[in-house]
């Protein structure tokens, strides 16, 4: 393998199409709040799917241990799902060329529809995703 080195000149090939479009608000977010944890706030992404049975939230926590999470109803029916994403240790020796796994406190809030039965509501931490499932009544009027 060679090492190919750019030049100035405009090449559409060296730009990176994975790069995420909404890097520059997430830069923002320690500067306008104050608060360097803040930006974890903004990195636990969730999947909510409807099936006939449950309401099913899928969060991306990875390097989160199940004790650093929880998972609660509040309020009613306002599911909150919190927890903190621990920091690496630095070592004086390292040189660090990017950082962009965040570190911090998190928290997200969601509202549960009126049928959820909150009393089974079930959370599961799995190779750092978080699966919670509230169960929802069923029907009795389906298909009438």
């Amino acid at each position: 393998m060679s090492i190919v080195r750019r030049s100035s000149v405009f090449d559409p090939f060296s730009l990176d199409l994975w790069a995420d479009p909404f890097d520059t608000f997430r830069s923002i977010i320690p500067a306008v709040s104050g608060n360097s944890e803040a930006a974890a706030f903004a990195n636990v992404l969730v999947d909510w799917k409807e099936t006939p049975e449950a309401h099913v939230f899928k969060a991306d926590l990875p390097g989160v241990k199940k004790e650093e999470v929880k998972v609660e109803v509040e309020d009613g029916n306002v599911l909150v799902v919190s927890g903190e994403r621990t920091k690496e240790k630095e070592d004086k020796n390292d040189k660090w060329h990017r950082i962009e796994r965040s570190s911090g406190k998190f928290v997200r809030r969601f509202s549960l529809p009126e049928n959820t039965k909150l009393d089974q509501v079930k959370a599961g931490l799995e190779n750092g995703v978080l699966t919670i499932r509230a169960c929802t009544m069923l029907n009795a009027y389906i298909g009438a």
